[in-house]
């Protein structure tokens, strides 16, 4: 028992009681108690507080814990001639005690009920109270508990020492042991006929007082092993707690395991409780969780991270999340309906020894990214110069790219897929917003549960941003996505969960968007298309990648890279062409930009006479330098009527409706953008198809 208490003063109160000749002289362990002279120190403490601060009392009269104990009272203002302590009796609060200690009740339910048989007609009565000394249960003798009242010792009455000065269950939580308080040696006269002996009880998670155990009845009750008694009861409580957080631990990892099947064993794991508390860990990365490294059973185990919020939505639990462990995704953990922990995933981190060899295979993955776009303009290096600088931050979670539709957008957003790769598994996946119909936009973006609408697969099916979990996800022409699914986008952005439709249950998402338009958002803004919020959460770093006709030289060079990369494909010899050629391909508009450039040499390749590309091989508009339609001469231009952007863009519409007989496939083609951007154009403008 001695081993189990572990204090030194448990040794000297297991001595047996011995009886006095003189009234009210006992042995206390092995100071001789005397209670005139008890009352006589408490006295003169009282008559001459400072003195007494400055000269221990004599360990024959006053022990020095109880000493120490008055002058905290004296100090903090307790009135030594209190008869009670303070009592809550409103409904409310006690519920709101019971509520809030509820695993404690739980926990000591056991105990109490075993003991409190005992000690009917025994004169002495057992009380729980919690940290804050607030008595939350009381058993024992019926008497007792009734002259308790008198004293409020009972449910809602607060004993710690800043509420009542010296007592068995104040001075326990003050010093963190079991403390017994006999008669005289409480500092309030009022209870000064009490014999109590208390013991803290502590969380068997992180070590920290959260109640107190307490003996309590008439001084002659009193026995030396009192203290070893609640001792005692104070272990079991803790072993029951103990059991309690087992059980909750193993449900919380049952409910997360259910919840989150995309999870991967090589990820980082944390599992907290309802207090926030982590009560499992596994792969944490050390950077991210630099204050939860020494627990007593498992790295991090114990230590407390968040205050987790009590509506446990997503976008709550994101937000109580502190900086340092803003790099991970969290998931609310349910057990019967209610908010009980919370699962934080981290993103796997290489090992020490690896992360030199990620970081040269990332750097190497760039590069040939970078390779890939061909080009030496100074606005094509500018836009490559950001796509690296995105592609190497962990910081940025989406990038905007705006440019002309063929002008290779797509081929920045592998820029960034390659440089921000942890893993050679990581994904890349791309989606077009104007080749998807406006009612599968939420399945496709977000996925489904079997049954979820008529249609839906029986198994159900991910979205885009599970598929693309872990790496990058390319959304073409995100100008084309309905403005009633864009408040669901900008929430998965946010909150990095995503819901399945029909699915209430949130799928913690990893990803980087790139989201790439031939529109100005900034005019789809103002028109009231698009929503400044989204705009803004996708286009806080932005690029241009400028259309062909503004990259001078680079056509020469693309000319070059498409003639060798499709001869090497067919097997032949690349074409040679002519300087009048090669002129007429400079001086060209190219309004399909560097997609409308790669056709015309496949196509050159398979028509071309011989092995070289003369001027008449060419297609017309080219051959013939386009002035009528594109001449950017200073003369022609003033001569050219002054029109607005609507009345340019209808009429090129319509000219292209007539060069292609109405064939709605090649006028989207001719004029570099999608079929559904050119059903709306025509819609917009009021042109029919068979208008000619």
């Amino acid at each position: 028992m001695k081993r189990e208490i572990g204090l030194n003063q448990m040794k000297i109160d297991a001595l047996p009681a011995r009886a006095s000749a003189a009234a009210g002289h006992v042995v206390l362990g092995n100071i001789d108690y005397d209670e005139r002279a008890t009352m006589r120190a408490w006295e003169n403490f009282l008559a001459d507080e400072p003195k007494c601060a400055r000269d221990p009392v004599h360990p024959s009269s006053v022990r020095s814990l109880i000493h120490e104990s008055w002058y905290r009272s004296v100090t903090g203002g307790i009135n030594a001639q209190g008869i009670e302590a303070p009592l809550s009796s409103d409904r409310d609060e006690i519920e709101y005690l019971t509520r809030a200690n509820a695993e404690l009740l739980s926990a000591a339910r056991r105990s109490f009920a075993s003991l409190g048989q005992l000690l009917d007609g025994t004169g002495a009565m057992l009380v729980l109270a919690d940290s804050d000394g607030v008595l939350i249960d009381a058993i024992g003798d019926k008497k007792t508990l009734h002259d308790g009242m008198d004293i409020h010792l009972a449910i809602g009455g607060k004993w710690n020492e800043g509420a009542v000065g010296t007592n068995g269950i104040g001075t326990a939580l003050w010093t963190g042991e079991p403390t017994f308080v006999h008669a005289a040696e409480h500092f309030c006269a009022g209870i000064k006929s009490w014999t109590c002996a208390g013991a803290p009880i502590r969380d068997p998670l992180d070590g920290k007082i959260i109640g107190v155990v307490d003996l309590s009845g008439y001084s002659p009750i009193f026995r030396p092993h009192n203290t070893a008694l609640v001792a005692a009861t104070a272990r079991q409580i803790e072993k029951a707690l103990a059991e309690q957080q087992q059980e909750q631990r193993t449900r919380l990892l049952e409910a997360f395991i259910s919840s989150a099947p995309s999870y991967r064993r090589k990820d980082g794991l944390v599992i907290v409780d309802h207090r926030g508390r982590a009560i499992f860990c596994k792969n944490v990365p050390d950077g991210e969780t630099t204050e939860m490294m020494d627990g007593p059973m498992e790295p991090g185990r114990g230590r407390w991270l968040m205050n987790l919020p009590s509506s446990g939505s997503d976008a709550d639990l994101a937000k109580a999340l502190p900086a340092h462990l803003r790099s991970c995704h969290i998931t609310p953990l349910k057990l019967d309906g209610d908010l009980r922990g919370a699962a934080l995933v981290f993103p796997p981190v290489p090992a020490a020894s690896s992360v030199a060899v990620v970081h040269r295979e990332a750097n190497k993955h760039l590069q040939d990214a970078v390779a890939m776009i061909v080009g030496e303009s100074e606005a094509l290096r500018a836009a490559i110069d950001v796509a690296c600088r995105v592609a190497r931050s962990s910081s940025v979670t989406s990038l905007l790219v705006e440019g002309e539709t063929g002008t290779g957008k797509e081929l920045f957003a592998r820029l960034v897929h390659a440089g921000s790769r942890r893993t050679a598994n990581d994904p890349f996946i791309a989606m077009n917003c104007g080749a998807i119909t406006r009612d599968l936009f939420g399945s496709e973006l977000f996925g489904h549960v079997a049954g979820a609408f008529t249609g839906a697969s029986r198994e159900g099916k991910p979205g885009v941003f599970e598929l693309a979990n872990g790496g990058v996800l390319s959304l073409d022409e995100i100008g084309e996505l309905p403005l009633e699914i864009q408040p669901f986008l900008l929430r998965v952005l946010e909150e990095r969960v995503v819901n399945r439709i029909g699915d209430s249950r949130g799928r913690p998402v990893d990803v980087r968007l790139v989201a790439s338009t031939n529109r100005d958002l900034k005019q789809e803004v103002a028109a009231g298309r698009f929503r400044r919020d989204l705009y803004y959460r996708i286009g806080a770093v932005s690029i241009t990648v400028p259309p062909l006709r503004e990259r001078g030289e680079d056509v020469l060079l693309l000319i070059e890279h498409f003639n060798r990369q499709i001869a090497t494909a067919a097997g032949e010899d690349p074409l040679e062409f002519s300087h009048k050629a090669l002129e007429a391909l400079l001086a060209y508009h190219w309004p399909g930009n560097v997609r409308e450039l790669k056709n015309l040499v496949g196509r050159l390749h398979i028509l071309a006479r011989g092995g070289t590309v003369e001027l008449q091989d060419l297609p017309g508009e080219i051959s013939a330098g386009n002035r009528t339609i594109h001449s950017d001469h200073p003369a022609a231009m003033l001569e050219a009527p002054v029109c607005t952007f609507e009345d340019a863009e209808c009429q090129a519409i319509k000219n292209a409706l007539a060069a292609e007989s109405g064939n709605l496939s090649k006028v989207a083609l001719r004029l570099g953008i999608s079929r559904p951007t050119l059903y709306r154009k025509l819609g917009q403008y009021g042109i029919r198809r068979g208008f000619l």
